[in-house]
């Protein structure tokens, strides 16, 4: 969000705009990577918070070993080296125009190498909040996003002696700011200060039981964001069609959907630890008050993010660019955005009370209708056919969201989520 709110008031419309359309195309690819390490990184909270609740905090160390060597060699490895060897036919296939790849390729590059930090940071700190610890995660987020911003502005605008990199300058500070959190966080794994503890001295050997733990709950979940990103590429392809003025809106709109995320997610992550706790301690009963608990906070969140969505929708789009064209076209996207929020924000405190207790099957399937199914076909039928521009887009997202909603929270109230066991 801080990397294109700056880059889009870095300079002329004719730059920033590009700018900000390749930020966009570079967030895009990054979800998918971002997404996937979450995804692999469930099956670890759900273990974790489990042996938490049943007091066996001595198998924690070895959970975090397995799931950072599964990411360096299942993701990190595969990703870095495709996104590095054809980043241009990359940025082509998202629907990336030439102004956009001249201006924002070094920035891609940059970007998604950072990325080995970033998913290994990605991983820790699910492992911290499945042991309860929010609020390390936080501190160092906090921290590093502070910092990013005050290499944003040396970077971006060539303050201190440095040149003005504009968009490049972003990707780099963004890419410094993750080697510095993951610094961090090998100090306090290795300081064993922290339930979370990484000890070298023992070595690594795979573990079958843990394995399969993180696969049948961590499978399903990757398959669910790869499935998801794949629908939001396919998705911004045909938005992409509507030209750069239209595009840039449309990632200004989504970066700004994105802070929204925030709460939801939030409330997402303590359920998915709350629930996986009680049920490591035989209290089903209690797993089942957090998911409505996480849920009713998650709704009165929304409303508050609604209600600015609606009301200052272009405040805030100008926010991130002075562009007249691209402002104009933001009222009702951001109003539609607005009646997103609480089918969005329930959704996700739903889904994370079910993925804390192992159950990433379900959120697969409905994930799947609502954006392959839902999303793509409404807004290939909104756009193409009816018309209806950018808002016809909007309105496909708008229903993938209440689709998804009622799915997740009819899988809630069959309780079979209560039943599922891990070794």
């Amino acid at each position: 969000m801080v990397d294109m709110m700056m880059v889009g008031n870095s300079g002329l419309p004719s730059i920033t705009t590009p700018s900000i359309a390749a930020t966009g195309i570079t967030n895009q690819v990054m979800f998918i990577g971002i997404a996937m390490a979450q995804a692999m990184s469930a099956g670890g909270t759900a273990m974790i918070s489990r042996y938490i609740g049943a007091n066996e905090e001595e198998k924690i160390p070895n959970v975090v070993k397995h799931l950072i060597v599964l990411m360096i060699v299942i993701l990190i490895i595969p990703f870095v080296a495709i996104s590095q060897l054809m980043p241009v036919k990359i940025m082509e296939f998202i629907g990336a125009e030439q102004d956009t790849i001249n201006i924002g390729l070094n920035y891609f590059k940059i970007v998604t190498l950072g990325f080995i930090f970033q998913s290994l940071n990605l991983s820790i700190f699910a492992s911290m909040r499945g042991t309860g610890d929010t609020r390390t995660p936080m501190i160092i987020n906090l921290s590093v996003n502070f910092l990013n911003v005050i290499g944003n502005y040396i970077l971006i605008f060539g303050k201190l002696g440095f040149p003005a990199m504009g968009v490049t300058g972003a990707g780099i500070s963004t890419s410094i700011s993750h080697v510095i959190a993951f610094i961090i966080l090998i100090i306090i794994l290795l300081s064993k200060s922290h339930i979370v503890k990484l000890d070298l001295a023992k070595g690594f050997k795979f573990n079958k039981p843990i394995l399969q733990n993180l696969f049948r709950v961590g499978g399903p979940a990757a398959l669910e964001q790869v499935g998801f990103r794949v629908g939001v590429i396919l998705f911004i392809k045909i938005v992409s069609g509507l030209g750069t003025v239209a595009y840039a809106t449309h990632q200004i709109a989504s970066n700004i959907i994105s802070l929204s995320f925030a709460p939801g997610q939030a409330f997402g992550i303590a359920a998915s630890t709350l629930v996986g706790k009680s049920l490591g301690q035989k209290r089903v009963d209690r797993a089942e008050i957090f998911i409505k608990e996480t849920n009713r906070l998650a709704l009165l969140s929304s409303i508050f993010f609604g209600l600015i969505f609606f009301f200052l929708g272009p405040q805030l789009v100008s926010l991130y660019t002075d562009d007249a064209s691209v402002i104009a076209i933001s009222g009702n996207i951001m109003k539609i955005i607005a009646i997103i929020q609480p089918f969005q924000a329930s959704a996700f405190a739903i889904s994370g009370g079910l993925r804390g207790a192992g159950d990433t099957v379900s959120t697969l399937i409905v994930t799947m209708i609502g954006v392959v199914v839902i999303r793509l076909s409404i807004a290939y039928v909104l756009i193409n056919i009816v018309g209806m521009g950018l808002v016809g887009a909007w309105i496909a997202m708008l229903s993938d969201q209440i689709i998804r909603w009622i799915g997740i929270s009819l899988r809630y109230r069959t309780g079979k989520w209560k039943h599922i066991k891990l070794k």
